[in-house]
Parts: structure tokens; C-alpha cells; sequence
């Protein structure tokens, strides 16, 4: 299956769907295929793509259909992750306010357990959010720099 038919196909579910949470996910996984459109690979590269997303079964008929598709673009992003390093807007930044925050409720609750302890894992975590999203937002930056979001 082409970008190019995958793109068609989306579409046509898009238009047929009904439901606006169906049509968010249609929307994001055709808006990733577009960028990749929109840049330039290499033969082996575009075969590689192309066998990914044949991979996926997209044209299967699941019961579930939102859920299905959101596996699967996550699954594509993974590929696309690994194979090219390219990344999907803000995928730092929910990476490190994630992991900040969860750091920084450990570091709440063993560090600052001093001060009463909702006190202490209240700005445990707020310190860690932050901290995540400096650092998330930093290399989001770098990777636009870099070519490497889509």
C-alpha cells in the first residue's frame, strides 16, 4: 500500500465517519502521511515505508475502528521513530512532562517529605513538570532545527 492510496483511503473514512473522535484520528495519521509526502527518500526508503504500512492491515475491518487506527499510527510513529529518528510535534515535551513528573513525585516524597507531606509531593511534582518541559521543549527545538519533526 502507497502513501499515496493510504492518504485516499483515510480520506474516504474520514468522510464517512460520523463520529469526531474517528475523524481526530483520521486527521492525524493522514497529516503524518502528508509530511512524509512532502519529503524527499530515497527509493529503499519509500519501499521500507510503503511495507510498514502494509504491515498495519489498515484496510482490515475492525470492530473497533477509532481504537484500531490509533494503534496503528502509533505503531507507524514507533517505525518511523526508529527507522528515520523523525518525531511528531511536542513529542518531547509530553515525553519529559511525563517523566518529570513522575520523577518528581518520587523526589516529593522522599526529599522533600521535611515540609507536610501533601506539601512536599505537591511541589515535587510541580518542580518535576517543569523541569520536564524545559528540557522537552529544548530538544523539540532541536529536532525542528534538525529536520526531524513531522
Amino acid at each position: 500500500m502507497t502513501i499515496k492510496e493510504t492518504y485516499k483511503y483515510l480520506g474516504d473514512l474520514r468522510n464517512r465517519s460520523s463520529n469526531k473522535y474517528e475523524t481526530k484520528v483520521y486527521d492525524s495519521f493522514i497529516n503524518i502521511l502528508l509530511e512524509l509526502d512532502k519529503r524527499n527518500f530515497s527509493d529503499n526508503e519509500i519501499q521500507s515505508i510503503e511495507s510498514e504500512l502494509e504491515s498495519l492491515k489498515l484496510k482490515s475491518n475492525p470492530r473497533y475502528t477509532k481504537r484500531y487506527f490509533r494503534k496503528a499510527q502509533g505503531k507507524f510513529e514507533k517505525f518511523l521513530k526508529e527507522s528515520f529518528s523523525l518525531t511528531t510535534k511536542r513529542y518531547y515535551t509530553n515525553m519529559g512532562v511525563g517523566l518529570g513528573s513522575s520523577f518528581g513525585l518520587m523526589f516529593g516524597i522522599a526529599v522533600l517529605s521535611g515540609f507536610e507531606r501533601s506539601l512536599g509531593i505537591s511541589l515535587g511534582l510541580s518542580l518535576g513538570m517543569i523541569i520536564g518541559l524545559i528540557i522537552g521543549r529544548s530538544l523539540d527545538a532541536k529536532a525542528a532545527k534538525e529536520g526531524r519533526v513531522i
